[in-house]
C-alpha cells in the first residue's frame, strides 16, 4: 500500500500552525503540533540535551511525527483517507484514543486502543471507507464536546474535524479534496486530551452518602429535631420549628439524591466519551462549521 505520510503530514501541519503557548492548552508550549514534553523525550532518547521546542528543526519534526504518531497507528497499512483521519486524531488526542474511535466505528467487540492485526484486518475489510471515516469523526467530536476546554477551543476543533473528514473522504474515493482549513486560528491546534473530559467536582458516591444522612448538614438537622421531639405538642412555636426542620431535612436529602443521580449521569457520559461511544453530528457540510451533540 502506498504511503501517504508526507501528504498527510502537510495536512496536519496546516491545522497546527506555528508556535503557541495558550494558557488553557493542556499541551503547554507547542511548535507545529509538537509539545515541549514530547520534544524533550525525543531529544533525551537521542542522547541530546533538551531545549525549547521553538528550536525544533524540520528533520526532527518529520521524525517525531512518523515515529510518535504515524507508525503508532500503522498509517502505511491503513486505506487512503482513513490513514489521514486516524493520524490527525492521534496527533491531536493521542494514538490510543484515535484508535478507539476507529475500533468503535468498525463495530469491533474489543475496543482497547491498540491498533493490531485484528483492527487492520477489519479496516481493510470494511465495505465503505467513506462511511467509516464519518463514523470515526463523529466519535471524535463526541469526545471533544465533553472536554472542559470545549468552550475555549471548540470552534477550532469543530472546523478541524469537519475539514479532515472532507479531505479523508475525498482521498478514499480517489479525489484530491479541499484544502485544509487553518484551524489553529480558532484554537483548533490545542491538544484535545481525554484526561480533560469534564467530570463533576463531587462524585456520585459522595452525593449518595449525603443523601442517606451522614452529611454534616443532615446530621445537624437530625440532632435539632431529636432535641425538640420530647416537647413537640407543647406549643405552636415548637411545633412550627420542628416542622420547618423536618422540611429542611427532606429538602437536603432530596437535593443530595438529585445531585447523586446527576453526577452518575455525568460520569457515564464521560465514560462514553473516553471509550469512543459518544457521537456528535457535524453542522452541515462546510468545514468551517463546528459541531452539535
Amino acid at each position: 500500500m502506498q504511503s501517504n505520510f508526507q501528504k498527510s503530514l502537510r495536512t496536519v501541519l496546516a491545522y497546527e500552525g506555528g508556535y503557541s503557548n495558550h494558557p488553557d492548552d493542556p499541551g503547554g508550549p507547542t511548535n507545529r503540533g509538537i509539545i515541549q514534553r514530547v520534544y524533550d523525550g525525543y531529544r533525551t532518547g537521542r542522547g541530546e540535551e533538551p531545549r525549547s521546542v521553538k528550536l525544533l528543526t524540520r528533520d526532527e519534526l518529520g521524525e517525531i511525527y512518523r515515529r510518535q504518531y504515524w507508525d503508532r497507528v500503522q498509517g502505511d497499512r491503513l486505506p487512503a483517507g482513513v490513514d489521514l483521519v486516524v493520524f490527525d486524531g492521534a496527533v491531536n488526542s493521542g494514538p490510543s484514543q484515535s484508535t478507539k474511535w476507529l475500533q468503535r466505528a468498525l463495530g469491533m467487540q474489543r475496543v482497547d486502543g491498540e491498533l493490531g492485526e485484528a483492527t487492520i484486518a477489519a479496516t481493510l475489510a470494511h465495505p465503505d471507507h467513506d462511511v467509516l471515516i464519518a463514523g470515526i469523526c463523529a466519535r471524535r467530536l463526541g469526545m471533544l464536546r465533553s472536554l472542559s476546554t470545549w468552550d475555549v477551543f471548540g470552534r477550532g476543533w469543530g472546523r478541524r474535524v469537519a475539514s479532515v473528514q472532507a479531505i479523508g473522504q475525498a482521498w478514499a474515493s480517489g479525489s484530491v479534496g479541499p484544502q485544509p482549513v487553518r484551524a489553529h486560528q480558532d484554537g483548533g491546534a490545542a491538544k484535545a486530551l481525554p484526561s480533560d473530559i469534564a467530570l463533576p467536582k463531587i462524585s456520585a458516591e459522595a452525593g449518595t452518602t449525603t443523601a442517606i444522612g451522614s452529611g454534616g448538614v443532615t446530621a445537624t438537622i437530625d440532632s435539632a429535631r431529636e432535641a425538640l421531639s420530647p416537647v413537640v405538642g407543647t406549643s405552636k412555636t415548637v411545633d412550627l420549628v420542628f416542622t420547618v426542620l423536618t422540611l429542611i431535612g427532606v429538602a437536603v436529602a432530596l437535593g443530595a439524591a438529585g445531585y447523586a443521580l446527576w453526577a452518575a449521569m455525568q460520569r457515564r457520559r464521560a465514560e462514553r466519551a473516553w471509550s469512543g461511544e459518544a457521537i456528535a453530528e457535524m453542522d452541515g457540510a462546510d468545514p468551517a462549521m463546528g459541531a452539535r451533540a
